[in-house]
């Protein structure tokens, strides 16, 4: 049996605020494709089981939105402090923790560390266009070994634009 990884990266940040890297809000479309990528989990039902995020304020928020979309309870999501400028051995750690009981993960982070983890479990994912392969609020769908490890299966990347 695999376990289903989805990473959702924060949406867009605003820049125009006189706050720390920390607490910087979403913007408008920050706020928006993160209800946008709810909903679309909630049409996939790609519902998660598990739902931790980083504690910045754009992770914190576009985890809130995104289970809002799909009618969770904001207070279910857990927070972890390493996935805010998490490495890759970081991210291996976290999921090494990750209960057994859950099947399915939604982490909510930030680049480099959601790339670089993309990359190594599964690269043939291609990038956008752009060469951007996790543009702001877009989600990486893995299926994983029982140990979060191995990809075992399909994945792909949903991108905002794209659902436009």
């Amino acid at each position: 049996m695999y376990k289903e990884l989805l990473l959702l990266r924060h949406g867009k940040s605003d820049w125009n605020t006189d706050t720390s890297d920390f607490d910087r809000p979403l913007n408008k479309r920050g706020i928006k494709n993160a209800k946008q990528m709810g909903n679309w989990l909630q049409e996939q039902k790609l519902i998660p089981d598990l739902i931790i995020s980083s504690p910045a304020t754009r992770a914190f928020t576009s985890a809130e939105l995104v289970c809002g979309a799909m009618k969770i309870n904001t207070k279910s999501i857990q927070t972890e402090q390493s996935i805010y400028e998490a490495s890759l051995s970081d991210l291996h750690h976290l999921l090494s923790q990750t209960p057994s009981s859950a099947h399915r993960l939604l982490l909510v982070g930030h680049n480099p560390g959601f790339e670089y983890l993309v990359r190594q479990l599964a690269p043939n994912i291609p990038a956008a266009n752009n060469g951007n392969l996790m543009p702001t609020a877009a989600i990486a769908y893995l299926q994983l070994d029982s140990q979060w490890f191995h990809l075992q299966g399909d994945s792909f990347i949903q991108r905002p634009k794209d659902l436009l």
